[in-house]
């Protein structure tokens, strides 16, 4: 806190001292915008030059250093540096001016563009009020603790490895020798030897005592705990495991397959307590309280401004080949006319209501 006022103080100084410059103004713009921190709006509204129409103030100035980088921002204490950053703003103001001289504004691709930024600008705009996280207050974290228990309760997980062979019989087998094994690496020995998982060039497998890893599921029901390559009779298997390192009663047939399961890994369930859980809370609310106020924003502006959507013309809309996914079937074309356009309204940007992800 300390640095980020001292380097707020710099950049009024900076800027103080460009202002007191004794070179002749330029007249004063009356729509400046609002002042920048550390200057006064008199001095925020001071002109610094003007291309055609559009002056350049000590505000515009100002703000320009303040979107850049603490350590850039250093680069221009003195007066002739402070000159070259001037003549680059110059610059840019030129190549706008004629840019939109030639049409360019009215650029698709650029039309795009001024919306987002135009976007963005009124969702920050919308943000100002809202709390740090930090500022929550500790009321309000502890009510969506207790409100979302079943967020903050972690279920017990296991890590399951299998031998995975083609028939019942050998299945019946190996099961039996399995269960003989006394050490994780007899297991693997076994799994090299009989699984069909395993891979052919053993200097390429893992550690015996990883041999056959599936991955690390939750108990049956848990959709948090759902693995891709657990098949749910394989996870039902291991939480009918009485110890860590045991194998299952019965063989387990699954996908055409036949698995010999061993549970090699066991993490309990536990409830995470509020006060580790609070960041990630605090965090929360403001995320929801973000898409809270996109939301309401969005409907407001739907009754502000009128909004028609064309389905039939919507539904007309086909991707170019390079974008169809591999294997869909082309839609076949359609004989009826598009729809007319709807009359033109408002571009007004509506606001994304993904904030926060």
């Amino acid at each position: 806190m300390i640095r980020a006022t001292a380097r707020r103080s710099l950049l009024a100084l900076s800027l103080a001292a460009l202002a007191a410059c004794d070179e002749p103004a330029l007249q004063v713009p009356m729509d400046a915008g609002e002042p920048v921190l550390g200057l006064s709006a008199e001095q925020s509204a001071r002109a610094l030059a003007k291309v055609g129409d559009k002056v350049i103030t000590l505000g515009d100035f100002g703000r320009t250093l303040e979107r850049m980088d603490q350590f850039d921002r250093l680069r221009y204490q003195t007066k002739e540096r402070r000159r070259e950053l001037l003549s680059e703003i110059i610059d840019a103001e030129l190549l706008a001016l004629e840019a939109r001289r030639r049409g360019l504004d009215k650029d698709a691709a650029v039309e795009d563009a001024s919306r987002q930024i135009l976007r963005d600008a009124m969702i920050a705009q919308a943000r100002k009020g809202l709390p740090a996280p930090a500022d929550i207050p500790a009321s309000q974290v502890r009510a969506y603790y207790e409100a979302n228990a079943e967020k903050f309760t972690e279920p017990e997980r296991r890590r399951v490895a299998a031998i995975v062979v083609g028939d019942r019989a050998l299945g019946e087998k190996v099961l039996k020798e399995a269960q003989k094994a006394a050490s994780s690496s007899a297991w693997g020995e076994l799994f090299l030897k009989h699984s069909l998982t395993a891979p052919k060039d053993r200097a390429a497998s893992a550690p015996l005592d990883l041999a056959g890893e599936l991955g690390i599921v939750s108990a049956p029901g848990d959709e948090r705990g759902a693995h891709p390559q657990v098949p749910e009779p394989v996870r039902a298997a291991a939480f009918r495991i009485g110890s860590v390192g045991a194998v299952a009663d019965e063989l387990v047939e699954a996908d055409g397959r036949f698995y010999i399961v061993r549970l090699s890994g066991l993490t309990a369930g536990h409830r995470r307590e509020l006060a580790e859980a609070e960041r990630s809370i605090r965090v929360a609310i403001l995320q929801q309280t973000m898409q809270d106020q996109e939301r309401a924003l969005d409907e407001e502006l739907r009754k502000k401004f009128p909004v028609e959507i064309n389905d039939a013309a919507l539904a007309s809309v086909k991707l170019p080949g390079q974008l169809t996914a591999p294997g869909s079937t082309p839609q076949p074309e359609t004989t009826k006319p598009p729809a007319p356009q709807p009359a033109q309204t408002s571009d007004a940007g509506t606001p994304s209501t993904d904030a926060g992800r």
